[in-house]
């Protein structure tokens, strides 16, 4: 698919076409990350999923057995 857009001002705002932003599943409000390919003439754009902060603690609470001083000091220098 390709949609084209216009940038509408000078500090490169531009509207997402309604067939990507339907394809990525964006909305107002989400992130969208931009990689731009080595040969510095295309880029890339994704929906960034947001992190779920509760999954994340529940995680890092399984975790607590790595979280010594003597953890510390065995991979301080990593």
């Amino acid at each position: 698919m390709i949609a084209l857009a216009r940038i509408t001002t000078t500090d490169g705002q531009t509207v997402i076409p309604p067939e990507v932003r339907s394809a990525l599943k964006v909305q107002e409000g989400d992130l969208l990350a931009w990689e731009l390919a080595e040969n510095g003439a295309e880029a890339r754009v994704r929906r960034v999923q947001p992190l779920d902060h509760e999954y994340l603690h529940a995680v890092e609470s399984s975790m607590s057995e790595w979280n010594s001083p003597e953890d510390e000091e065995a991979y301080r220098d990593l």
